[in-house]
């Protein structure tokens, strides 16, 4: 069947028109060497009913953390999403849309992201938040940018680890900027308080710290912030959404940008995206800030409306002053985090946070009395710890897969990162399966 609607006439009329005798004339431009010279080898045709089959067939080779035991971590977790957020977002008029930028967009829509930023407010205690990032490591990036906007400082000081992930996709999206980034990070994967203060100095753009950090461990971020802030530096805090449930929200510490992964707020683990990145602020900073904002206003006879607003930083109006040229994102996994929150609120948050602390802790605990297994540090952390094995992680994680249980992250796989089994514990996990995961390190 022949898809192409133009018929010869229209064809030739085209070419007459852009003043050319012949489709060659108008493709000539392009190399022989790199043109295709015969029949595309395609397999025979399927009927629908048997390309659904084959489709099918793809489709169960799949795996999914929801069929194991899953202890994963490093930046995406296996937290229980409410059976409601896939009800709505799996509604047509939300899963087909286009992800709408411009003014035009839907009130629906308008209402989602206006509810999305203040759920993230209330959630940081920030003044403002844009309605979602593309994931938490553009949205680091894009905090480089608004502080290199605001104070036209190019050094950043990371004040102890960051997940290897975002350090790569912040370091990626700078380099043509040609930021430098310094890491104050001492051999437990903290900050070291004391080199932190001899970096940072007046010509520092920001302190981004992250918290809880990659190794679930909690920073000391009221010390950092005097640090950042006596050298008139922003402060630019990553955070877990979940953590916030129990930890003390950014605006505590005097954060001036909070970023993060949203991915725990109704968003399936899914092989690592598309994810949802957070980005919130303090109002000094609104004008810098990237991406959409959705605002509240009455019209002419007093109703309420939804509007984008505040378009005048981006680049198809500032253009090569523009803070950013983020101009979209995962819109649907927007809605599902705010759908997660409404449905949650605050002491359904509060409660994921506490239950996961508790089972992190009971893990890491009975980890620490089997002979040749220790953790990282003695210090305080959240819901994820590293664990240094008697053996090497990943003989651990193959053993482990073998009795249905996602062991936790080997971080032999990334550069930069302290060695050993990454143990991320959330709401979901029994202590049935806890002492599963035991019982297999206790094999080692």
């Amino acid at each position: 069947m022949n898809f192409v609607p133009h018929t010869e006439q229209d064809i030739n009329e085209m070419l007459k028109k852009i003043g050319v005798n012949s489709v060659e004339d108008l493709i000539k431009i392009i190399p022989e060497q790199v043109r295709l010279k015969k029949e595309l080898d395609l397999p025979p045709a399927l009927s629908e009913m048997e390309a659904i089959k084959m489709i099918d067939s793809y489709a169960k080779m799949n795996n999914s953390a929801d069929k194991y035991v899953c202890f994963n971590g490093g930046g995406a977790y296996n937290h229980y999403i409410p059976s409601l957020v896939n009800a709505i977002i799996d509604n047509p008029a939300f899963k087909t849309a286009y992800t709408p930028y411009q003014a035009e967009v839907s009130q629906g829509t308008l209402q989602a992201m206006y509810e999305f930023q203040s759920m993230i407010c209330a959630l940081t205690g920030m003044d403002v938040s844009n309605a979602s990032m593309y994931d938490a490591g553009t949205a680091i990036a894009e905090s480089c940018y608004l502080a290199n906007a605001h104070n036209k400082k190019t050094h950043f000081v990371i004040a102890g680890s960051m997940n290897p992930n975002y350090r790569i996709v912040m370091e990626s999206e700078c380099v043509g900027k040609n930021f430098k980034f310094d890491y104050i990070e001492n051999d437990e994967g903290l900050c070291d308080i004391e080199l932190l203060k001899k970096t940072v100095t007046k010509d520092t753009a920001a302190v981004i710290v992250q918290h809880p950090n990659p190794y679930g461990n909690l920073e000391n971020v009221f010390e950092i912030e005097k640090i950042a802030h006596e050298n008139s530096s922003l402060y630019i805090a990553i955070v877990d959404p979940i953590s916030l449930g129990i930890l003390e929200s950014p605006n505590k510490y005097k954060a001036d940008i909070v970023v993060g992964e949203g991915q725990s707020l109704g968003i399936p683990m899914s092989f690592g995206g598309p994810y949802l990145g957070i980005f919130a602020t303090t109002m000094d900073l609104l004008r810098k800030i990237p991406g959409r904002i959705s605002g509240v206003t009455e019209d002419t006879e007093g109703k309420r409306g939804f509007v984008l607003t505040l378009q005048t930083r981006e680049q198809q109006i500032k253009r090569e002053k523009a803070t950013s040229n983020i101009c979209s994102n995962q819109g649907l996994y927007m809605l599902a985090a705010t759908v997660y929150m409404a449905t949650m609120g605050k002491e359904g948050i509060k409660e994921v946070a506490e239950q996961s602390f508790q089972k992190a802790h009971y893990l890491a605990n009975e980890i620490k009395k089997i002979k040749g297994y220790s953790l990282l540090n003695d210090k305080p952390f959240f819901k994820e710890f590293l664990v240094k094995t008697p053996v090497p992680a990943k003989e651990i994680t193959e053993a482990a897969l073998k009795e249905g249980i996602l062991a936790g992250v080997d971080t032999s796989r990334f550069k930069n990162c302290k060695q050993g089994l990454l143990i991320a514990v959330t709401e979901l996990r029994t202590k049935e399966e806890i002492d599963a995961l035991l019982n297999v390190l206790r094999k080692f």
